[in-house]
């Protein structure tokens, strides 16, 4: 038989990241989609997909990308967006239905979220479910699987729960604590996303899918404090705290941005449980059954420990932060910039430094004055920015595309090269490169520039405010960087 072909939207997303390598392990031939290719440049899959870079809003990018196409996983949405992100979902979902259709595309398969069947839906939800109704109406046979609240190692429902309950030993919670959830784990939702790939063309409606437990939103928060070996936390709900004062809570005390608090807490306001099971009989449960959700709290906390998260919410694009490169040295020409350098020889071999390059931030941190660091971290939060506790996915390892505490890896060519881009709130633009050459002489030599682009009058008076503290800052960062490489080096060899 032919392989089918799969059509992947939102490839570089947490459910898309994870869903690619699966449908190719399950015999699928591969397309994606995606805004920027370079974000896929150090996937462990890259080289088995056929890439197509553009965004749902260009109908011809959709079209082409949807020839020859068997089935089409439409995984994208604004979390974390606003403004009239709703009209640009809706756009998007048109183009989708109309190039699907026109292509002859056998099945759509969509991820959306549960939601009450009446009341007023909030932004996002209402997105999610009027994209949904599109995808269904496009005369492609549909399936819009509605996932409650998704467990699973990066998740940004699971990351919530974990801090919430490693940072508070008693919590003033909304009410909503006290809704109804029915939790999945993200192993069960890749099953339940490859699995309606095959069904029938007569198929063409919504599914609810969740886990076996309904729980209050309390109840998984203490289950997840006994899963990570702490006693369970005591809740006093308040009933002032709005679903806006919750995230701006959210925000303060886990790494979950604003921008994404917001449309998780809104989600919380009513119950999030199935409400018809219908899916039992259209595409029958895995046959070890689904995972209950202490033991898809157990599965997530073994992969953060062992380093092994495939996806993450830390990785999403962040409304509101520059995504534009760095344009090159060139183009600066006629236009205000600041620049910082450093650069310091070093004793230790490229390699060794590198490895120190590459494990900079999250637990490793940035080898310079940590209050400092930590205090511009705090005061990007209370903006509502991403902050310092973001972190990085794996301590060793980076690649296009991931976070690093309030930056972005924007290039990296392994070995030599890291720049990283700006996510804080600031009044421009900013980057930080650091690089490692190897010298003749078996040594290496680095070096370190920040750059700013000013944005106006404000731009430029922040940057110099901050030249007395980039002054120690910097310079420590680069000293403390090279003797790092150098102690490294004398216990690699010394084994």
């Amino acid at each position: 038989m032919a392989k089918k072909r799969a059509l992947v939207t939102g490839a570089t997303g947490y459910i898309g990241g994870r869903l690619v390598p699966r449908l190719l392990e399950a015999g699928f031939t591969v397309r994606v989609l995606v805004r920027n290719a370079d974000k896929l440049k150090d996937v462990p899959w890259r080289s088995q997909v056929d890439i197509v870079e553009g965004n749902l809003l260009d109908a011809e990018i959709v079209t082409e990308a949807c020839k020859n196409i068997d089935v089409l996983y439409y995984l994208v949405h604004a979390m974390g967006e606003k403004g009239d992100f709703e009209t640009k979902e809706i756009t998007g979902a048109h183009n989708v239905a109309r190039a699907a259709k026109e292509c002859g595309v056998k099945r759509i398969v969509y991820l959306g979220g549960l939601h009450p069947s009446k009341g007023e839906l909030s932004k996002h939800l209402r997105s999610r479910a009027e994209v949904g109704e599109i995808l269904l109406e496009s005369g492609v046979p549909t399936v819009a699987l509605q996932a409650g609240v998704i467990i699973g190692s990066g998740s940004t429902s699971f990351e919530m729960i974990r801090h919430l309950t490693d940072v508070l030993p008693v919590m003033t919670a909304p009410k909503w604590v006290g809704n109804l959830i029915q939790p999945i784990a993200v192993r069960d939702v890749m099953y339940y996303l490859i699995k309606a790939a095959d069904l029938p063309p007569s198929v063409n409606r919504t599914l609810d899918i969740g886990g076996p437990d309904v729980l209050k939103y309390s109840d998984m928060m203490n289950g997840y404090a006994l899963e990570a070996g702490m006693k369970e936390r005591a809740i006093l709900r308040l009933p002032v705290l709005t679903p806006y004062l919750a995230s701006q809570w959210v925000n303060l005390v886990t790494p979950i941005p604003r921008a994404l608090a917001v449309p998780i807490i809104a989600s919380l306001q009513h119950d999030c449980i199935m409400n018809e099971h219908d899916v039992d009989q259209i595409i029958p449960p895995p046959a070890e059954g689904l995972v209950p959700y202490r033991r898809a709290v157990h599965l997530a906390l073994g992969k953060m420990q062992e380093g092994d998260i495939e996806t993450s919410w830390q990785n999403a694009s962040v409304y509101g932060a520059p995504s534009d490169p760095l344009p090159s040295d060139p183009e600066w020409a006629g236009h205000r910039v600041y620049l910082d350098i450093k650069e310091r020889d070093c004793a230790a071999p490229a390699e060794d430094l590198w490895a120190i390059i590459e494990g900079i931030g999250g637990e490793n941190g940035w080898y310079s004055l940590p209050i400092a660091w930590a205090a511009r971290g705090f005061a990007d939060k209370l903006v509502g920015g991403v902050g310092l506790r973001r972190g990085r996915s794996n301590p060793e390892k980076l690649r296009v595309g991931e976070s690093v505490d309030w930056w972005r890896v924007e290039r990296i060519d392994h070995g030599r090269f890291l720049r990283l881009r700006a996510e804080m709130k600031v009044p421009g633009l900013a980057w930080l490169e650091l690089s490692a050459e190897p010298q003749p002489d078996g040594t290496s030599r680095y070096l370190q520039r920040a750059i700013f682009f000013p944005r106006g009058l404000g731009g430029r008076l922040y940057w110099l405010s901050i030249l007395p503290a980039h002054g120690i800052i910097f310079n420590g960062m680069a000293d403390k960087i090279t003797a790092a490489a150098v102690k490294r080096y004398e216990k690699r060899t010394a084994q």
